[in-house]
């Protein structure tokens, strides 16, 4: 068997949640490791913008090579799709959607993956990524919801001045960490609210952490706010917290 055969020896569940909270029903991707066992225990990975960690970041091909060859800890992985239509409302801080799309992540989604699959529950065993303002997203998770996530992988956040208003406010954050990568070509990145340089946005972002204790892991290095860089970069950022 080539190795590359190897590495799509895994099994990926397409399941759905109905969500009280948003009011639809919440496609879910949900990965499950080489030698999967019910009876054993796995940290879990919860990514936003499900169906692109999957497609375009192929991140069950990378993981299960990890695990294979590398020695990473297995892992369950759980991709939670978005409409693209409602993703800023849902991701951005100040979006009309977010609210209620942070309270379906630690209210509804949790509760669900643990009755249903073997991820340990302790909040260092989760870790929450997003790409852009996923980014954004999982580390509004963290600090709106402490006691259920302390671990976030961003992949060129999209930190602007509402979520370094929130970590200016915030108390001692040294309880956090977080594994943070940015691209040098990043700093002319149109998005739906404007055009901006996120090489500068994530060091302003880096300095407030900083000065709030978080353990942080912080990587500058060419890249565009493209898959085609964040996928290649998805091996460290597992290595990190799964060794």
């Amino acid at each position: 068997m080539s190795d590359d055969a190897r590495y799509y020896q895994r099994t990926i569940v397409k399941d759905e949640l109905t969500s009280v909270l948003l009011q639809e029903t919440r496609p879910l991707r949900v990965y499950l490791p080489p030698g999967y066992n019910e009876l054993l225990s796995y940290p879990v990975i919860y990514c936003q913008d499900g169906e692109q960690f999957f497609n375009f970041g192929r991140i069950a091909t990378t993981i299960t090579r990890c695990i294979l060859d590398e020695d990473l800890e297995p892992a369950i992985v759980v991709g939670v799709d978005v409409n693209t239509a409602n993703r800023t409302s849902e991701y951005a801080p100040e979006g009309e959607r977010h609210d209620a799309y942070c309270r379906f992540f630690a209210e509804e989604l949790l509760p669900y993956v643990e009755s249903r699959y073997p991820v340990r529950t302790e909040r260092s065993e989760r870790i929450v990524a997003g790409d852009s303002l996923g980014g954004t997203v999982s580390l509004h998770l963290a600090l709106d919801y402490p006691s259920l996530f302390c671990r976030v992988i961003s992949l060129s956040g999209a930190f602007f001045d509402i979520t370094r208003e929130r970590l200016k406010a915030a108390d001692d954050l040294s309880w956090l960490e977080m594994y943070m990568l940015i691209g040098l070509d990043e700093t002319d990145v149109k998005t739906e609210r404007g055009t901006f340089d996120f090489v500068r946005e994530n060091r302003l972002a880096k300095e407030d952490l900083e000065r709030k204790n978080v353990v942080l892991h912080y990587i500058e290095k060419p890249g565009k706010h493209l898959w085609g860089f964040w996928q290649g970069e998805l091996s460290a950022a597992l290595h990190y917290f799964l060794g």
